[in-house]
C-alpha cells in the first residue's frame, strides 16, 4: 500500500505541471458549460411553463427588452435573446461574443401594473404550506413589492445585459482555476520556506493539506469579492444609461427590500434565518462572507443621482 502511494506521489510530482493545467482548464470549462450553450442548459432550467407548455414572452416585454438593448448601444441584437422565466426578477446567462449568444429571462410579474396585477395574482404562491391570499394585508404588501414601473423593469433588464456584456460569467468562472493554481503556489512556497522539498513525506503531506486549506479560504474570499464587484459594476452601467434608468434602479431595489421584509414576516423562523430586518439576504452558509447588500446597491445608485453623473 505504501509503495503504491509512493508510486502515485512520484507520478504526480513528475507530471504536476500538465496535471495542474488540465485541472484548471477542466474547472474553467465546468463553470462555463451552461454559459457556452445557454439555450439547452440555462434556458431549460429557468423557462416558465404553463399547463405543460413553455410560456411565450409577451409582446410588451419583448419591446421593453429591445428598447433596453438599443439604449445600451448594442447593435448586434442577435447576440441577445429573451424568454419568459419563472421567479420575480430577470436572470441571465451566456457570453454575447460566443456563437450561442446570451439569454435573459424576464418574469411574468413584469407584465403587471398597479391597475392590472394579473401577472402576479394569477399565480399561486405557497409559504410554509399556505397559499398567499392576495387580498390580505401581507398579500397586498407582497403584490405591491412585485409590481415595477417601466423604468424599474428596464433597469433590471439592463443590469443583466451589463453583467453579461462585460463578461461577468467569464470572470466568475476564472476564480476556481485561479485559486487551484494558488494551492500549488502555496505548497511550493511553504516547502521552500521550511526546507521540506527533500524532507519526510509526512511533513510534505501536512504542508499540502495546509495549502489546500489556504486555497479554499482564498476561493471563498475571492469569489465573494468578484461577485460583489460585478454586481456593483453592472448597477453603475445600467444606472448610467440615463436618469430614468437610475431612478428605476432605486425603485427596483426599494421593491426588493420591501419584498424581502414581507417574506421575512410571512415565513416565520425560516424567514428570519434567510432575510435580515433591512431586507438584505443573510449568507447561504458560514463559508460565504455575504451577498451583495441590496441596501448598498441602492445607495450606490442614489450617489450617482446626487453627483449628477446620470
Amino acid at each position: 500500500m505504501a509503495s503504491r502511494f509512493l508510486k502515485y506521489t512520484v507520478l504526480l510530482q513528475k507530471y504536476r505541471t500538465p496535471l495542474l493545467i488540465a485541472s484548471c482548464g477542466g474547472l474553467f470549462a465546468a463553470n462555463m458549460c451552461y454559459h457556452v450553450l445557454p439555450d439547452i442548459s440555462y434556458r431549460q432550467l429557468y423557462q416558465a411553463w404553463h399547463k405543460g407548455e413553455p410560456v411565450t414572452l409577451s409582446e410588451k416585454l419583448e419591446e421593453t427588452f429591445q428598447q433596453v438593448l438599443k439604449d445600451y448601444g448594442i447593435s448586434a441584437t442577435k447576440n441577445f435573446s429573451a424568454f419568459a422565466s419563472f421567479g420575480f426578477h430577470p436572470v441571465g446567462a451566456g457570453v454575447p461574443w460566443l456563437p450561442a449568444g446570451a439569454q435573459i429571462g424576464i418574469p411574468a410579474n413584469f407584465n403587471s401594473t398597479s391597475n392590472n396585477p394579473s401577472g402576479i395574482t394569477n399565480r399561486s404562491i405557497f409559504i410554509n404550506g399556505k397559499m398567499v391570499e392576495w387580498d390580505s394585508e401581507a398579500g397586498s404588501a407582497l403584490k405591491e413589492a412585485l409590481t415595477f414601473s417601466l423604468e424599474a423593469q428596464k433597469f433590471a433588464v439592463a443590469r443583466e445585459v451589463a453583467r453579461l456584456q462585460t463578461g461577468g460569467p467569464v470572470l466568475n468562472a476564472t476564480v476556481a482555476p485561479f485559486c487551484l493554481g494558488g494551492v500549488w503556489v502555496y505548497s511550493v512556497v511553504l516547502k521552500q520556506v521550511f526546507g521540506l522539498h527533500a524532507g519526510p513525506a509526512l511533513f510534505r503531506g501536512a504542508v499540502n493539506i495546509v495549502a489546500l486549506g489556504l486555497g479554499a479560504v482564498s476561493y471563498f474570499l475571492t469569489s465573494d469579492a468578484v461577485t460583489q464587484w460585478i454586481d456593483y459594476n453592472s448597477d453603475r452601467r445600467a444606472a448610467g444609461l440615463s436618469r430614468d434608468y437610475a431612478k428605476g434602479g432605486v425603485e427596483f431595489y426599494d421593491k426588493i427590500l420591501s419584498r424581502n421584509k414581507t417574506l421575512r414576516s410571512l415565513m416565520g423562523q425560516k424567514g428570519e434565518e434567510m432575510y435580515a430586518p433591512s431586507g438584505n439576504l443573510f449568507p447561504a452558509h458560514l463559508l460565504q462572507l455575504k451577498h451583495t447588500p441590496y441596501t448598498s446597491r441602492r445607495e450606490g445608485i442614489l450617489a450617482l443621482l446626487k453627483e449628477e453623473k446620470v
